[in-house]
This record gives C-alpha cells, structure tokens and sequence, in this order.
C-alpha cells in the first residue's frame, strides 16, 4: 500500500488535549476515523444538521483530497451521517476541518468528546480536459437516466446470467 505524507496541526493544542489523530482502526482500513473536539455533549435531534469541529488542519498534498464519508455503524445503528456525503477537502484548504452531520434517525443522538464521527480517506485527483464536440459517440445506454434500467435484476454483461 503506499503511504502519502500529510502535514498535520493542531487548531489550539492546549484545546484538544486528550484527541487523537486520525487513525486507522485495521491494518486494510481504507478509512482513518476522526473524532470530535468539542467541550461539552452535542445533541442532534431528528432532521439536525450541525457542523461538529475536529481540531485540527491539514496539508494536504497537491494532487491529493481528503474525503469525508460517513462512519458505516453510526449511520446504520443511529440514522447519522454526513450530509455532503462524500465531502471533499481541497489540497489548498488550510482551515479546520469539521464535519457536517445530519440525524437522518427517528431519536435523538448525543455527540460527545472525542467521538469517532466520520472517516478521512485520502485520495488522488485527476483532473478533467473538456473537448468540446458537436455530437458525442454514441453507447448502448444512450440518454437514459435516473430509474431507467428499472429495478429488476440484470443480466451480466460477461456472463449472460445474474452473476459474475
């Protein structure tokens, strides 16, 4: 696997004393869980949106992002997630980095210090060159959008079946 270095600081040391840093809970996580700084219980109710700060501000470098995903148990479990799902930071952002979070959930639900909130991945960008045509080439999709294969299952492509 390789291994991008990202400078890491602090928002105000003396305030988050006691957070960790983004970590990796396995060895093949793709994800590194990040907690929140805050002093006192957060408590999102049903349909609460809340930016939830995290300490600290990164470098990260160019041709990389940094995406915010949700934490699979805590969006299961409890219905909260991150509401710009995947959320992207910049290469050139050099403030705090906060979570958005939603309770999509029918309770209450109570953030507190340090609480794993959502997950940092890191990952590279490539960037788009536009070639402006008058007609593009054309695919067996075509225009169809939104629902349009239906919700049936499909057979693969490969193989002529419902399976791989």
């Amino acid at each position: 696997m390789q291994a991008v270095t990202v400078a890491f600081s602090w928002i105000d040391a003396e305030q988050t004393v006691g957070l960790s840093l983004p970590v990796y809970a396995t060895d093949l996580a793709a994800g590194m869980d990040v907690g929140a700084a805050i002093d006192e219980p957060l408590v999102l109710e049903p349909g609460d949106i809340r930016l939830v700060p995290c300490g600290f501000a990164l470098a990260i470098p160019e041709g990389f992002e940094m995406q915010v995903r949700p934490r699979s148990g805590l969006a299961v479990k409890h219905g909260v997630t991150v509401i710009n799902a995947p959320g992207t930071i910049d290469a050139d952002y050099r403030g705090e980095i906060k979570v958005g979070l939603v309770n999509l959930g029918r309770v209450s639900y109570t953030v507190r210090r340090g609480d794993r909130i959502a997950q940092l991945i890191l990952a590279p960008v490539v960037r788009a060159l536009f070639l402006v045509q008058t007609e593009l080439e054309q695919t067996v999709r075509g225009s169809g959008g939104f629902g349009h294969t239906g919700l049936q299952k499909v057979d693969c492509p490969v193989t002529g079946t419902g399976s791989l």
